[in-house]
């Protein structure tokens, strides 16, 4: 690499008097801006190089006379290093992609309020229409509810919950707003009339009324502001896997000693 004092003694030995780098050198000192000026229309290019003499017959004396040149070390381009530049940061590029949060469909589902003895019943309506009498549902329903020692002919409450909600504007149909609407409407009617126990029968009914998953199944929940509640397969799975009914019915017994006092 070449500083500025040996560039000067190089071009200096080349016979250069003007000069100007194509490209920006290494530790080179700034031009000077006289040197950038354009030459006037009548002065000619000063020319880097000598022009070439005509030969001359060379005689003994002339030859003994031959001087001697110092040889000159001209610096080839592969020694040169060349300025190193630098990569753009990614982040200059192109501003970082904003990264979306994904999209939650709403629930759907719809739901049954129903009254037997001192019990209330959240049913999950698995067709989404209400209970008919000869429904094979609606049957099985009568049966555990006579096995429990409860009324079989459960009052139905009310027209059955549908989610989401069929209404105009931007309301929030998240699973979030459908477990509150469901809680605020179950809070509303055990104001009216309490229960001992409230069933909660299909996963639906768990998830956004106990705010628990299947494998809670078969088990005695704490709702807040609902109390003790009893997490139930649904009538459709129950009729499609009849094993189910072995531990619904281990459950039962457990149970049925809050309720049977009260009607008795």
């Amino acid at each position: 690499m070449l500083n500025e004092s040996r560039r000067r003694a190089y071009m200096t030995a080349m016979q250069v008097v003007n000069w100007l780098p194509r490209t920006e050198l290494p530790f080179a000192a700034p031009s000077r801006p006289q040197l950038l000026a354009p030459l006037p229309a009548s002065v000619e290019a000063a020319v880097p190089f000598a022009a070439p003499q005509p030969e001359k017959q060379a005689t003994p004396a002339a030859s003994a006379r031959t001087v001697e040149r110092a040889k000159v070390e001209v610096p080839r381009p592969s020694s040169i290093v060349k300025p190193t530049v630098k990569p753009v940061a990614k982040a200059e590029e192109a501003p970082a992609a904003v990264a979306k949060a994904p999209v939650v469909q709403p629930p759907r589902f719809a739901l049954q309020l129903l009254r037997a003895g001192n019990c209330l019943l959240l049913v999950e309506l698995a067709t989404g229409e209400p209970f008919q009498s000869r429904d094979p549902s609606y049957l099985l329903l009568k049966d555990m509810l006579r096995a429990a020692g409860l009324p079989d002919s459960p009052q139905i409450i009310g027209e059955p919950v549908r989610w989401p909600l069929l209404v105009r504007g931007q309301m929030d149909q998240g699973p979030e707003a459908a477990r509150d609407f469901v809680q605020g409407f179950l809070f509303a009617r055990l104001e009216e009339a309490p229960c001992s126990v409230l069933w909660l029968v299909g996963l639906p009914s768990l998830k956004f009324a106990g705010e628990v998953d299947a494998e809670s199944y078969n088990r005695e929940l704490q709702v807040d502001g609902l109390g003790s509640a009893w997490a139930l397969p649904g009538l459709e799975l129950l009729m499609d896997e009849p094993q189910r009914k072995a531990d619904v019915w281990k459950a039962m017994r457990r149970l049925m000693a809050r309720w049977k006092t009260v009607n008795e």
